[in-house]
């Protein structure tokens, strides 16, 4: 059993585990494995071992993997910061695009969705953590750009994605966590039809799955340490 295998049978068990001890409906919780930087041959190692859906946050690495994984069932997320000189291509060959900031953004990934295919799932990116250094809207715009989004029609407006600041102890992450949860829950209130709560990484996705994260992105925790 090679070590991607093995972490992700690992990562498995634990998951069930939270979903009982956080009272979470038996297999709620979708992973997404990040696969920036990886190689082609340990995405494959994945896929064998069961995982079918992938997040990517470059488009240049990206598109090489799409291709020679293009006769595979999967799942490609596109979770990165978005160029608006890359969004033809993001809407050509993503299955999911969780970092929808605006409503230039949404407008041009609507447009330049390829007729033949499904309308592409989206996420909007919340800065829940008012970082800076990070991208994402505050929570008093989501409302706006979701009405917006419900408007075009080769979009499917999903959920909420965030990336929370690091913090070191589980109940201070579960704090941040609860901010993203609170703002789903609202607009759900407000009659959006949200399926999605992206949250969580290999340091803190626990946390998330005790707040209603109903997909988690891990990449080093399946991976291992990036190059």
């Amino acid at each position: 059993m090679n070590f991607i295998t093995k972490n992700l049978l690992s990562l498995r068990v634990k998951i069930k585990a939270c979903e009982q001890k956080f009272h979470r409906r038996p297999d709620s919780i979708s992973l997404l494995a990040v696969s920036k930087s990886q190689s082609i041959e340990k995405i494959q190692e994945a896929i064998a071992s069961g995982q079918k859906s992938f997040g990517e946050n470059y488009l240049q690495e990206a598109l090489p993997k799409i291709e020679a994984l293009k006769d595979q069932q999967m799942e490609w997320h596109f979770i990165g910061s978005i160029q608006r000189n890359k969004t033809r291509k993001i809407a050509e060959h993503f299955d999911w695009v969780q970092s929808v900031t605006d409503q230039q953004m949404a407008k041009r990934l609507n447009d330049q969705r390829p007729e033949h295919l499904p309308p592409l799932n989206i996420c909007l990116e919340i800065n829940i953590s008012h970082e800076q250094t990070k991208s994402g809207i505050d929570e008093e715009e989501a409302f706006a750009l979701a009405a917006f989004c419900e408007t075009l029609p080769r979009l499917k407006l999903r959920g909420l994605m965030a990336i929370p600041a690091p913090k070191p102890t589980f109940d201070e992450q579960r704090i941040e966590m609860r901010k993203l949860t609170a703002l789903f829950t609202k607009m759900i209130e407000k009659g959006f039809k949200l399926d999605t709560l992206s949250m969580g990484m290999s340091q803190d996705w626990e946390a998330a799955i005790a707040e209603g994260a109903t997909m988690i992105r891990l990449g080093t925790a399946i991976f291992g340490v990036r190059n």
